[in-house]
């Protein structure tokens, strides 16, 4: 089993290294990340045509094979499914990310969007993100409560999960979004299958352009935080303020048939006979 590590806060942040230690346990590692912070990249490579592809070895502890990319955690990930690191790898674990990656934040996450750019390839992933104590909000978290995660306590969730999933690997490809509270394990008040929600915890709530006294043209952008929501039991965001690990499949694009679209449907007949 080769297993792929990455995130998107960079190879230097504390997440990632007990996160790719646990996963020894289950296969070889070799942790591909990117070569600084690329937070809420979602799935995206960037302009790849206008800039130089380029990695850098690194040395982490207990971790034979360590590199940093030059780019977001989908173009690493991207790298690897086309040969640049050797055979391909059987699953992309990513993280861990300090601040849980529950409800819209899922849609922009670099976390969950290196496994989403693994699928492409074939290969399936988890993501891993842990809540952050006191203040995290859409997927991130601030450099102080970063200091009070409990990384040991998400990788030990992922060391469970990823052991289970190796010894009976699913048929098809799966991308798993675990999210697990900011708790020691044995305070964890248990898991469940959770559903992506409208809204994580605490979302951003408005943002407003604020003129710059002399630069007419330049704008700050202030940005609002909402309070804390409280969330359905039965969605992502709901189990972690309950103080569950969350464990949501994401499914690949599929397209469906719409009946109540048959308007926007026949002004393409018209434009198009």
């Amino acid at each position: 089993m080769r297993i792929l590590v990455t995130n998107d806060d960079g190879i230097l942040a504390p997440g990632i290294l007990p996160l790719a230690q646990a996963m020894t346990e289950h296969g070889d590692v070799t942790v591909i990340a990117p070569d600084s912070e690329y937070s809420g990249a979602g799935a995206a490579i960037g302009a790849i045509w206008e800039q130089t592809p380029h990695v850098t070895r690194h040395e982490l502890d207990g971790i034979d094979s360590a590199w940093a990319v030059n780019g977001p955690p989908a173009l690493a990930v991207m790298y690897a499914r086309l040969g640049a690191f050797g055979e391909p790898f059987d699953l992309v674990v990513s993280g861990i990310n300090p601040g849980a990656n529950v409800g819209r934040s899922v849609y922009h996450s670099g976390t969950v969007g290196a496994c989403l750019s693994g699928r492409n390839g074939g290969w399936s992933g988890v993501a891993v993100s842990q809540a952050a104590s006191g203040w995290g909000v859409e997927g991130q978290a601030w450099e102080e409560t970063v200091k009070l995660q409990k990384w040991h306590t998400a990788a030990a969730v992922a060391g469970a999960f990823v052991g289970g999933f190796v010894a009976d690997p699913p048929t098809d490809v799966v991308i798993a979004n675990i999210n697990v509270p900011n708790l020691e394990v044995g305070d964890l008040r248990g898991w469940s299958i959770a559903e992506v929600g409208q809204l994580p915890p605490r979302a951003m709530s408005k943002a407003v352009l604020v003129a710059r006294p002399d630069e007419p043209d330049e704008f700050d952008v202030d940005v609002s935080w909402g309070d804390p929501i409280d969330l359905p039991d039965h969605t992502d965001g709901g189990a972690i303020e309950r103080g569950r690990v969350s464990v949501t499949y994401l499914t690949r694009l599929q397209a469906e048939h719409r009946s109540d679209l048959g308007a926007a449907e026949s002004a393409l007949d018209r434009l198009i006979p």
